[in-house]
């Protein structure tokens, strides 16, 4: 150790030098004088990283901002609205053309060959009188006239063991021309399917609360397609996959965005929670969706929506379905009215054709009366029905559009618009319109998805982004009014939070499935 450092004093070691050799070495030396003068020495490169994916990159540059948020809500409130609104829009298509289709599919019943001249149309009391004949075991509840003057005449009835049929008159005959079950046509169907899927209160309460997420898809949708203009134009220059499908799927949505919140919120009343909510507080407070009649000396257990059988061909208008049946006051021993009697009295006070009647049932309820409903079709404010007494045919009491509470009257007016009959062929077809665009959006929307999914991935494939709620107070707000004015809405909203805190967030596995930040 002492020797390796020189002591004061005394004269330094001699370094002993390696001898010159003409070996060249393979080595590089690193000595300055063996560099080039004219030649900078070299300088290490710094490994490049690579390139996070774009799902990650988007998340840290603003992954939690409002716009990937909406998308993700977009994007999973579609997996449980699309089969909803396909299968809405296309039991609805069918509705909307059930007086083309059926005629169609049963000719031989509906229709009737073009009278001749010296033909006679018999009265309508004879008509029964010869459905009677052919099913003696059935009870005659309503009568609907004949749309055209080879249309056949309807008749709604009830078998022995409380199944509905509609038996078919030619009215010149008379001759029965046989009888169908209402709920096997195929518009009959389409009705118990677009109503409830055919599963009782469970496909209800399914129906509506697709129906609360498909206004939310459409809200963020809209709020998708006005922020993310730029970009799209930007992807559609750049002619990137995908982007074409995008920029439509964005203009179709845009286009008939409108129509399906008006189709939503007018087929709202229909529902199970919704519906009987608002009933509810309507009635607390002295309105109502629907009413009951004023002017009748009413039986509190039977409404005109009970007493009638629905043949999916022609129902009671929204606004009467909840209306009390009144009774019959005249005298038994005077004379008695039928069919004929109460669509002459119905025609006196302007009713408009085509009119259903409602037949009492006289082995029941021999105070029963005639509730005669003219439709007025393509008019809910021309909606009127008359009552008229079994007993010497006086009106016991009309009502109408007229006597509807305010919110009745607008839910009338919605519902029409809804089933595209309140404006004529101007909303029959872009009812119709509606039906075709929202089931091109519920193809494109997935098929964007199935395009950019990632292939080979555990995981969805979702947008990543939570919603800045803390920092949007009108956007809180808004969500929990909405929650509070669509109740299925918010009790589900809960549920869909607390899967995300409580086990989404927990479970790895599955929050990377769901793309979880």
């Amino acid at each position: 150790m002492t020797d390796s450092i020189a002591r004061p004093g005394a004269p330094a070691r001699a370094t002993p030098t390696r001898p010159p050799t003409d070996r060249p070495t393979d080595r590089p030396t690193d000595r300055p004088t063996d560099r080039p003068t004219d030649q900078a020495a070299p300088t290490a490169t710094p490994a490049r990283r690579p390139r996070p994916p774009r799902d990650e990159r988007a998340r840290k540059k603003g992954g939690s901002g409002l716009f990937r948020a909406m998308w993700r809500w977009h994007f999973f409130a579609s997996f449980l609205v699309v089969p909803v609104l396909l299968v809405l829009s296309v039991t609805g298509l069918i509705y909307l053309f059930r007086f083309q289709i059926e005629p169609l599919m049963h000719g031989d019943l509906m229709h009737i060959d073009t009278p001749a001249a010296t033909e006679v149309r018999q009265s309508y009391a004879a008509q029964q009188t010869a459905l009677e004949r052919v099913y003696p075991d059935v009870t005659v509840v309503s009568m609907r006239e004949p749309l055209e003057a080879d249309d056949a005449t309807a008749f709604s009835v009830v078998e022995a063991d409380g199944s509905p049929r509609d038996v078919y008159v030619d009215p010149y005959g008379p001759d029965v021309l046989g009888s169908l079950d209402p709920d096997t046509t195929l518009s009959g169907t389409a009705v118990r399917i677009h109503a409830d899927l055919m599963a009782g209160r469970f496909g209800d309460h399914l129906i509506e609360l697709g129906a609360c997420w498909a206004i939310v898809m459409a809200l963020t949708g809209y709020y998708l397609f006005v922020r993310g203009a730029k970009a799209r134009r930007r992807a559609r220059a750049k002619d990137r996959p995908g982007a074409r499908l995008r920029s439509r799927h964005g203009w179709l949505g845009a286009g008939v965005g409108v129509g399906l919140l008006f189709l939503l919120v007018s087929g709202l009343p229909w529902t199970g929670v919704w519906g009987e909510t608002v009933q509810k507080l309507a009635t607390d407070r002295g309105s109502s969706l629907w009413s009951t009649d004023p002017g009748a000396l009413s039986d509190p257990t039977s409404s005109l929506d009970e007493s009638l059988p629905h043949s999916h061909v022609q129902d009671v208008p929204w606004g009467m379905g909840a209306s009390e049946v009144p009774r019959s006051t005249g005298d038994p021993e005077g004379s008695v009215a039928n069919i004929d009697t109460a669509v002459e009295v119905a025609e006196a006070e302007g009713l408009r054709h085509p009119f259903t009647v409602a037949v009492p049932d006289t082995t029941t309820d021999e105070a029963g009366v005639y509730s005669v409903i003219g439709y007025a079709f393509d008019a809910p404010s021309d909606e009127r029905t008359v009552h008229v007494d079994r007993f010497g045919g006086a009106v016991v009491s009309t009502y109408g559009f007229d006597d509807y509470p305010t919110l009745a009257k607008v839910v009338s007016q919605g519902i029409g618009l809804h089933e595209g009959r309140s404006l004529g062929l101007w909303s029959f077809w872009g009812a119709a319109l509606m039906c075709v665009g929202i089931i091109a959006a519920c193809v494109t929307g997935p098929l964007m998805w199935w395009r950019r999914r990632p292939r080979g991935a555990a995981r969805i494939g979702a947008p990543r982004g939570r919603m800045p709620l803390r920092g949007s107070p009108v956007l809180l707000v808004g969500l929990v009014a909405l929650g509070i004015v669509l109740p299925l809405f918010g009790l589900s909203l809960l549920v869909v939070l607390a899967l995300d805190q409580l086990v989404l967030r927990r479970v790895p596995a599955l929050a990377g499935w769901f793309d979880t930040v």
